[in-house]
């Protein structure tokens, strides 16, 4: 027997967490330094974006679980004798794989038996939630813990994230982007696009007008996924732009000719911290069965 276990990044609803028998292990958000909260727990995704968005000046950011929330996660499955499979958000971009995997080695002494298997899902936000989709698929298909690891390993360079922001403020924020870009970004009307290239968040593009990149991602999916369209696993998420998160996911199932199954998600405080608020992301990986 083994738990599933994840990283607040993959954007779960709660109701999902209980759906799929899910153990997550939340990230933390602050407010000015003031403020120490557990996402999902302490306070909500919609909570987040209020405070974000009714005060300009409250700074916002996050921090990884350490080590010691991923024991106080993964103890009492291993003491009712369960391994643990964990996925995190991409190494590269936080440390919440590296508290993962401290935190297994922490516990090998007591629990010498139990087997702790940690992923770097090279990935965030509905990607990393799409891979743990397939995780469930291939759990609920009864595979082993390894299996699934193997196969896991083989989905994860197949998935792939965009997003694209309604501001650069946020982006300046957090130093991502400089005063200057920002305010010519702002002032020519330009909406960034960023995607994820070895677990690193880049730029792709900047775009003028909300329609143009809504065309441009419909169709850019369809030529990447065209003629391996029923292979792949699909997901849309946003940032209070549900209505339009609707028509896009409706556009890109008429593009594919396919239906998309999974549930419209919100994006969380942990890539939402970055991207601000009206933030709309689509992201695909192959399924198990086509690795």
């Amino acid at each position: 027997m083994f738990q599933l276990i994840s990283d607040g990044c993959c954007d779960f609803e709660s109701d999902e967490i209980l759906e799929h028998d899910i153990g997550l292990v939340p990230f933390y958000i602050t407010f000015d330094d003031k403020v120490f909260l557990k996402e999902g727990i302490d306070i909500t995704k919609e909570e987040f974006f209020d405070k974000i968005v009714s005060n300009k000046n409250l700074f916002a950011k996050t921090s990884q679980p350490n080590p010691e929330d991923y024991i106080n996660t993964y103890k009492p499955y291993l003491e009712k004798g369960y391994d643990i499979l964990c996925l995190t958000i991409s190494s590269k971009v936080s440390g919440s794989y590296n508290s993962a995997t401290i935190a297994a080695d922490m516990l090998k002494e007591e629990f010498p038996d139990r087997k702790i298997i940690t992923i770097d899902s090279l990935n965030g936000c509905i990607g990393q939630g799409l891979i743990l989709r397939e995780m469930i698929a291939m759990r609920n298909d009864k595979m082993s813990m390894d299996e699934i690891a193997e196969k896991t390993g083989k989905i994860i360079p197949t998935a792939k994230i965009y997003i694209t922001l309604d501001t650069l403020d946020y982006l300046k924020k957090g130093g991502r982007v400089g005063p200057t870009t920002a305010l010519v970004g702002g002032v020519l009307g330009l909406k960034p696009v960023l995607h994820v290239v070895d677990g690193v968040i880049e730029q792709l593009d900047s775009i003028r007008g909300k329609q143009r990149i809504i065309n441009l991602l419909v169709e850019g999916v369809k030529e990447a996924l065209q003629g391996q369209e029923t292979t792949m696993n699909i997901s849309v998420a946003h940032i209070d732009r549900y209505d339009e998160t609707v028509t896009f996911k409706n556009r890109i199932e008429e593009a594919l000719g396919i239906s998309i199954d999974n549930p419209i998600t919100k994006i969380g405080a942990t890539i939402g911290t970055h991207v601000g608020p009206k933030a709309l992301a689509v992201s695909y990986c192959k399924k198990y069965s086509a690795v």
